[in-house]
């Protein structure tokens, strides 16, 4: 099963987890956000923009093993085993620390196979257009939920308009 991953997070140098989304092709949707991130350790950008777009899905606040606990349990649910895809590779870090957590000192070895999306996918113009019609004012680009919801889109779309190419070649 396909699922889109996204974070948001305080900065490039020491990222630390602010709010993770996943969306699967079924539908389902696992979205969360860290009442215990360092605020101090935003930079201007997540302060200007980010911070701005949080408290928007109730329920979604947790503490950090409030998160490792609601996001091993969402894997767990999933009918099949998962391929995460993602278009930074701090959003697989991320995942990957979001699931530590006492007691599990590791990720479950099986929780999911990775497909990063690289600036040749997430720059063509099928999937950055298919990408851009999910962006709302509710919904902008920059809250992690938001974020997936199109990088779902984009890929579907990229990924029909290869298909034909991949074909023949």
């Amino acid at each position: 099963m396909l699922v889109f991953l996204d974070t948001e997070f305080t900065e490039f140098v020491r990222p630390d987890l602010i709010s993770i989304a996943l969306v699967s092709e079924d539908g389902r949707e696992f979205y969360a956000e860290r009442t215990d991130y360092c605020q101090a350790d935003c930079s201007d950008f997540v302060r200007e923009t980010v911070q701005p777009l949080l408290g928007r899905v109730p329920g979604a606040a947790c503490s950090r093993p409030a998160l490792t606990d609601r996001v091993r349990d969402w894997f767990a649910r999933l009918p099949e085993p998962a391929t995460v895809i993602f278009d930074y590779e701090w959003d697989w870090y991320l995942l990957a620390v979001a699931m530590l957590g006492r007691p599990h000192s590791k990720p479950p070895g099986d929780f999911a196979k990775q497909l990063y999306l690289n600036s040749y996918t997430i720059t063509h113009p099928v999937f950055e257009r298919a990408q851009n019609h999910i962006y709302t004012q509710d919904w902008p680009p920059h809250h992690a939920l938001s974020d997936a919801r199109a990088l779902m889109a984009g890929y579907r779309a990229w990924h029909k308009f290869m298909e034909p190419i991949w074909r023949i070649q």
